[in-house]
């Protein structure tokens, strides 16, 4: 998942088209791609009006993916326009975490900088791979930095937009 703004938090994106009735196949950025419709409404923002909630007419998992048909988008077509566009959430309906948990949306954008006081650069995005989260941080170069809380990741501070690293570049 990524920041959006305040209110709202992006946790997937429309993809194509699936079918002759509409239905549209969904990437998700949940942790368990099946998860995202737990999370509704859904919403998207129109440049014009703001954000739209979107009507969820049915879904269901299909393969590796999550495929849903939307009211009012009843032909390939119609569906069609939503393809590419990022589907968002209120971030009150995110869950509340536990102290030092923190949404991955939460952690991009902010300033790493190790132990010794240098600044490493900023998280572009997170990775999962199996074993732990990894950060990317973007400064002079990119950095992938494991995601080990109380080991490398000392703390998060959201308020200064920070998090603090034991982490050296060579």
């Amino acid at each position: 998942m990524k920041k959006t703004d305040d209110t709202y938090i992006t946790i997937g994106k429309i993809g194509s088209t699936y079918g002759v009735h509409g239905w549209l196949k969904i990437h998700a950025f949940t942790e368990f791609s099946a998860s995202i419709l737990d999370y509704q409404p859904w919403f998207i923002e129109n440049k014009k009006n703001g954000w739209e909630a979107l009507q969820i007419e049915d879904a269901r998992a299909h393969g590796n993916t999550i495929i849903v048909k939307l009211a009012d988008f009843n032909t390939p077509e119609a569906a069609r326009l939503l393809t590419g566009i990022e589907i968002a959430i209120k971030r009150t309906q995110l869950p509340t975490l536990e102290k030092n948990e923190y949404y991955w949306s939460d952690l991009i954008g902010l300033t790493v900088i190790n132990k010794n006081g240098e600044v490493l650069g900023k998280v572009i995005y997170l990775m999962a791979t199996g074993s732990n989260d990894v950060l990317i941080v973007k400064g002079e170069n990119e950095h992938a930095i494991p995601y080990f809380f109380g080991e490398v990741v000392l703390s998060v501070d959201l308020a200064k937009q920070e998090i603090q690293v034991d982490w050296e570049l060579l």
